[in-house]
């Protein structure tokens, strides 16, 4: 699919330098940078997931309810 972007005067002119080095089209280069922004956002999400996943049920060990917990140190709280 076609489409058009607006890029400032320095990001053509750094796209141009980087397409002649790499001998690839500034669409290829797009295309790339795309790819890549995208499976580091994906990177990004699995590692968050990754994170709740080992964390999940952390205040079980202590025999705490969360809850009541949470409704006690938040009555201390100055309003």
């Amino acid at each position: 699919m076609r489409t058009i972007v607006d890029l400032p005067e320095e990001q053509i002119e750094a796209l141009a330098e980087l397409c002649a080095r790499e001998r690839i089209s500034r669409a290829e280069a797009i295309r790339r940078a795309v790819d890549a922004m995208l499976e580091e956002r994906a990177a990004k999400r699995a590692a968050r997931k990754a994170a709740l996943e080992r964390t999940f049920g952390t205040w079980a060990k202590y025999g705490i309810d969360t809850d009541t917990y949470l409704a006690e140190i938040r009555s201390e709280w100055d309003r």
